[in-house]
């Protein structure tokens, strides 16, 4: 097992495939002109499968999937193919524009629920937000997704001045399309301009919501991350995910693997170890990942305020959104 110095169990392994991507969300790729990595750097399928395996063999029981957009990934089928063959919950989160070329292959894979990222219902405003015109592509594969079964959570990033004109909107949705709708609390990330004058609050929302619609609270899983809600009468549900507001680091069971086979402890944390390098080298990487675990601090990578109104930006180490991996 995985347990950190604290006495969390970590059993959760986001893994992200490239950096790549086929939108430029302002809030996550610092500018279009970003230099991705070389491909010589990213995992390959052989390397992914055999971290995966020992991730597996030290306890891990949910694999994610992610990117920059993971689907971008030619050799996307094959990977998912091998990790479907684990004892683990696997599971995607993608933007969606891509989806509708894998549905079956997901299928096969046994992926039951997806992550889909749709930060704003106005094509304008998406358009504003990704730089591309893909709005419709995107919702046309949220319903073909719903229509073959599969669970959806969507995220969408709190943004100011967009959020709140279109948080009733999102809302509505989920009484006609069993949807999880999840706002997220816009987070600090290299060159992604974060302010905490920007951050719109979960109870902000909750209290706009509150003026239109009678809910009532769900109880919410083990090591959850979303506080969850559900409009009376309504097939889905909305959450808030209060990275910012309130942090949920003390049940944290999570871990990231870069595209690039660095193992991070934290989202926000600068500490990175390498895995894939000693991978490539037969060198045994256990202890590395141990040395990792007991590394990781009790909350926000040691480096944000709990306060997030205190937090500076540019004090902050860490790659940005893309680099890291949802």
């Amino acid at each position: 097992m995985l347990i950190d110095s604290f006495g969390r169990v970590h059993d959760y392994l986001r893994i992200s495939l490239t950096d790549h991507c086929n939108l430029r969300c302002q809030y996550c790729m610092p500018n279009e002109d970003i230099e991705f990595m070389p491909t010589s750097n990213l995992m390959s399928v052989a390397e992914i499968e055999k971290l995966a395996k020992i991730f597996v063999e030290l306890g891990i029981k949910k694999i994610r999937l992610t990117g920059g957009e993971p689907l971008v990934r030619k050799d996307f089928t094959e990977i998912i193919e091998k990790l479907s063959c684990l004892p683990i919950e696997l599971t995607l989160t993608s933007n969606g524009i891509l989806i509708h070329k894998h549905i079956e292959t997901l299928q096969k894979a046994n992926v039951k629920t997806l992550n889909i990222s749709l930060d704003s219902l106005k094509p304008e405003v998406f358009f504003a937000i990704t730089r591309r015109n893909a709005f419709e592509q995107v919702w046309n594969n949220i319903l073909l997704l719903l229509e073959n079964g599969f669970r959806l959570k969507i995220n969408v990033v709190a943004l100011n001045n967009i959020v709140e004109n279109e948080l009733l909107d999102f809302v509505a949705l989920t009484k006609n399309l069993p949807l999880h709708i999840r706002f997220i609390e816009w987070m600090p990330f290299k060159g992604n301009q974060w302010s905490s004058r920007k951050v719109v609050t979960a109870l902000q929302m909750l209290q706009m919501i509150q003026q239109e619609y009678d809910f009532i609270k769900l109880k919410d899983a083990p090591n959850e991350t979303a506080k969850k809600y559900q409009v009376i009468g309504y097939q889905g549900t909305f959450a808030f995910i209060t990275t910012m507001s309130e942090h949920f680091c003390g049940n944290c069971n999570r871990l990231r693997l870069t595209a690039d086979g660095k193992i991070k402890n934290c989202l926000f944390g600068k500490d990175e170890l390498d895995l894939l390098s000693p991978l490539r080298l037969s060198t045994p990487i256990l202890d590395i990942i141990e040395k990792s675990i007991q590394q990781k601090h009790a909350f926000l990578g040691g480096q944000l305020q709990s306060n997030y109104q205190k937090n500076t930006p540019e004090n902050i180490e860490n790659r940005s959104m893309i680099a890291i991996g949802g």
